[in-house]
């Protein structure tokens, strides 16, 4: 019996799940993370490019190339280990270091990425961390440093896994321009773990910065929408105690709509990627396991007092801008109900004068008619007195008492000559 064909895709889907692995780490050691994005139309760019970026990144160190069409990357450069990750609207580049260096962020490790490379990325930085993972002391003696690393305000502590490891962060850019985060992980802890910990804090990092640029854009067209709302509210009193000619009304609620539907266009995949990416968050945050440390606030702590409030506005701004969009669709439907039923009170009034005016016409033909049948009458009985004069002399009678003779046959003749032609027209009028 032949073996049961499989899907041409069945191996390349399983291979999926397993493509990208997490870093393995063994603290003492340290990392350098950056995510870019085009400014604008990220999700359309063309992708070879950041694949070329990641191959000129490479070729400075001697590195072998990824696979063609590649979308991750892990391999060496140099003495460090990178991680390359393609998204829909960003690449991120995590390189991981040996060792604490000679002083905590030193902003000398981001020199793993050569400035010139930096100049020629396609597109502009997102978000970069600098990563510290080290061993946690007995006794978690380590408040000296957290207070000299962060800034003590919004600092968050937390311990996770089950007590594995401390997490520290204050989401602050430090004088050289990146985000600072600390793991203090038992000796114990495996080196996967600690891969999977650092890369959950780069994780929330990267996306919270992603999904921020919808609560910018929204904040940018909070004005306008309040400019619409306000012209829509006019134009709804306007047709609801019947100021203005209602055809105005109508073409400025159209108008109204049209620009609502065009705002929805233009921030539908922004605020629609903002909230894929606040779940992410989340999700990013449940995973680690947090419990409080020593009365500290806790990453969720942090994002439910700074970050939660900005999430909350982009799906205020959202639903507000599809309530403006509807609220102008049923007033338009309505106020165009509105001019039909006038427009056929118009024709309604034009059709009882056209009645009226038909009535007119037919009067008149009538009285033509009546007109037609004296004149025609006329002239067929001069025709008859004169076809008759040579017989009335035979007759001894006098041309007088023949063209009298002659006039009533002759005039019902011709009324009902024309009688009969207006009844062929009335019968043949309607198959015309």
């Amino acid at each position: 019996m032949p073996p049961i064909q499989d899907h041409p895709l069945r191996y390349k889907l399983a291979n999926e799940l397993h493509a990208r692995p997490f870093p393995a780490l063994t603290p003492p050691c340290r990392a350098v993370f950056l995510a870019i994005k085009k400014p604008r139309g990220a999700a359309s760019r063309d992708r070879s490019l950041d694949l070329a970026h990641l191959t000129d990144l490479l070729d400075r160190y001697g590195a072998p190339h990824p696979q063609p069409g590649a979308t991750h990357f892990q391999g060496r450069i140099g003495r460090h280990m990178l991680k390359w990750e393609q998204h829909t609207e960003f690449v991120t580049y995590t390189v991981f270091l040996e060792g604490l260096g000679e002083r905590p962020y030193d902003p000398s490790d981001f020199e793993v990425f050569p400035s010139e490379w930096l100049d020629a990325a396609p597109g502009v930085r997102v978000t970069s961390c600098l990563i510290r993972c080290c061993v946690r002391p007995e006794g978690d003696g380590f408040e000296e440093e957290l207070a000299d690393w962060f800034v003590p305000e919004s600092l968050a502590v937390s311990s996770v896994i089950d007590d594995e490891a401390v997490i520290a962060g204050d989401f602050r850019i430090d004088p050289s321009g990146h985000m600072r985060f600390a793991v203090f992980a038992r000796p114990h802890v495996g080196e996967r773990r600690v891969g999977r910990i650092v890369q959950r804090l780069t994780e929330i990092e990267t996306y919270k910065s992603m999904s921020m640029l919808g609560f910018t854009r929204v904040r940018a067209i909070s004005p306008r929408m309040g400019e619409i709302d306000s012209e829509l509210t006019r134009l709804m009193e306007a047709m609801t105690h019947g100021e203005g000619p209602a055809e105005e009304t109508l073409k400025a609620l159209l108008a109204v709509s049209a620009e609502l539907e065009s705002l929805s266009a233009q921030t539908s995949f922004r605020l629609g990627a903002t909230g894929a990416y606040e779940a992410i968050v989340g999700q990013r945050i449940e995973v680690l396991r947090e419990e409080r440390w020593r009365g500290r606030q806790t990453f969720e702590e942090f994002m439910t007092r700074r970050y939660d409030p900005a999430m909350r506005t982009v799906k205020s701004s959202e639903r507000r801008l599809g309530t403006m969009a509807e609220r102008a669709m049923r007033a338009g439907d309505l106020l165009r109900t509105r001019v039909e039923v006038q427009r056929s009170a118009q024709n309604q009034d034009l059709l009882e004068s056209m009645n009226q005016r038909a009535d007119m016409q037919l009067r008149l033909q009538k009285t033509v008619e009546g007109l037609s049948v004296v004149a025609i009458s006329y002239y067929a009985v001069s025709l008859v007195a004169y076809l008759l004069y040579p017989a009335a002399e035979l007759a001894g009678v006098s041309r007088g008492v023949l063209t009298a003779a002659a006039v009533l046959p002759v005039v019902g003749a011709v009324w009902w000559m024309i009688r009969r032609i207006r009844t062929e027209m009335e019968k043949q009028g309607p198959s015309l």
